[in-house]
């Protein structure tokens, strides 16, 4: 009798905290694309003479195979040439990076900087603390040096930032140049455009809430230099940042109008080493703030890192135990007992999964296509279970044996061709009269 109300109740608690998150999400949903529909509604763009100058930082160890795109790219970008610098930080790269870089130095706006080799190799943090001394410029634009942002991606952040002085950051769009790769970095395609119009998008809709995604994105220089910089000691830089920034009192406004191109994971080894490192990255965050919660305000970023430990820890474990009863259900070695129309249940909550995700599909040019639409389905079944090891990997690592922190970069992919979506960006950019859309790209 115990272990039949043990199984009903861990049956119970499972499916009711899949449903509480899956509700939240409906309502991040609704308000994501909500967002994409005002984001198309844009004011006229503001005369150079308004626009601040911007210091591009680019962190870079051993990106010799994508470094010449990034920067090719990051000098086209539609921005008066006089308000621009680029630095490219050579944090202890022991391939061509630096000869690439210097390569390109016939334009004034470019500046290599090799961090000494006693301060190298320490991480993203610290080769953008390395930068952030040499930047002349009130506002900084970070990009990883695998992007390639479309000329229109830095002009929107920067108006933005102007037209509202509550705002200490701006973000862009982040797209998969290699989404057409292989069936990971198909999954990934997805995975990143619905975070992106559901997430994103609706948290800045319902609590004025952004969040820095780590590339296209700036941040005003003076709030960075009076924050400390970055924190040296996290692996998701950018999520500790974001948290300082509004416990600062300022904001970060997602611009989907601003559109960057960068690299995906090509394959599993080298996508759960970065996964994982991101949930680690999260846990730094939950060890190094967790007293402070109930206290912390504004009581959103409260709630954002409450998000982070319900969806790695309370929502995956809730989905473990759901998966486990399912198979031994169905193996008849157990009976649940509560009665219901769980069948139904799940049926309906795997049905919002996949409504939600094809919809934020739509928000995108020629993503809603049938292909996409089938790998939604088979989503949730097979790339979306890939996550349960990675988060338990980091539990292991971080809670149970406490294994040092480590930066591991994520490894980069030869990249023979531009994606055809990017290079009808750069070709519209040429166009006389050409502004960027507000689906991320030119019309």
């Amino acid at each position: 009798m115990i272990s039949h109300l043990l199984l009903d109740a861990l049956f119970v608690l499972a499916v009711s905290l899949i449903w509480f998150m899956l509700a939240w999400q409906s309502v991040l949903f609704f308000l994501g694309h909500r967002y994409y529909r005002i984001s198309r509604r844009r004011p006229g763009p503001l005369p150079d003479s308004e626009l601040p100058p911007v210091s591009v930082l680019v962190p870079c160890h051993n990106e010799e195979m994508v470094i010449a795109s990034a920067i090719e790219a990051l000098l086209a970008l539609d921005y008066p040439a006089d308000k621009l610098e680029l630095l490219v930080i050579n944090d202890g790269s022991t391939d061509r990076t630096a000869e690439v870089a210097r390569g390109f130095g016939s334009d004034p706006r470019l500046r290599v900087l090799d961090v000494p080799s006693e301060q190298a190799a320490r991480g993203k943090a610290s080769a953008l603390n390395f930068g952030l001394k040499y930047a002349c410029f009130p506002v900084l634009a970070v990009y990883d040096a695998d992007n390639t942002p479309e000329p229109g991606a830095l002009r929107p952040l920067v108006e933005e930032l102007v037209r509202d002085p509550r705002l200490g950051g701006t973000v862009g769009v982040y797209r998969a140049m290699n989404r057409r790769r292989n069936l990971l970095t198909r999954f990934l395609n997805i995975e990143g455009i619905g975070f992106q119009w559901i997430l994103q998008a609706g948290r800045w809709m319902l609590m004025r809430l952004g969040t820095l995604p780590g590339t296209n994105y700036l941040i005003r220089r003076d709030l960075v230099v009076s924050l400390g910089g970055w924190d040296e000691g996290a692996l998701t830089e950018d999520a500790e940042m974001t948290l300082r920034v509004y416990r600062a009192g300022s904001r970060i406004k997602f611009v989907p109008v601003s559109v960057t191109w960068e690299q995906e994971p090509e394959t599993l080894r080298v996508w759960m080493r970065q996964r994982n490192r991101w949930v680690r990255g999260h846990n730094y965050l939950l060890r190094k703030y967790a007293r402070s919660l109930p206290r912390m305000r504004p009581r959103r970023i409260g709630l954002e890192l409450f998000y982070s430990l319900w969806l790695y820890y309370v929502f995956f474990a809730a989905i473990v135990v759901s998966d486990v009863l399912f198979l031994l259900g169905f193996a008849g070695l157990v009976r649940i007992s509560v009665p219901g129309p769980y069948g139904l249940v799940w049926l309906f909550a795997y049905v919002t999964f996949v409504l939600q995700l094809v919809t934020a599909l739509a928000s995108e040019r020629d993503e809603d296509t049938a292909g996409n639409i089938l790998l939604v389905m088979l989503m949730y079944f097979t790339y979306c279970q890939l996550w349960i090891p990675v988060v338990a990997r980091a539990f292991w690592d971080d809670f149970i044996v406490r294994r040092p922190m480590k930066w591991a970069k994520t490894d980069r992919f030869p990249q023979k061709t531009r994606d055809s979506a990017l290079n009808t960006a750069f070709r519209a950019a040429k166009s006389p009269g050409q502004r960027p859309g507000g689906d991320g790209t030119f019309s």
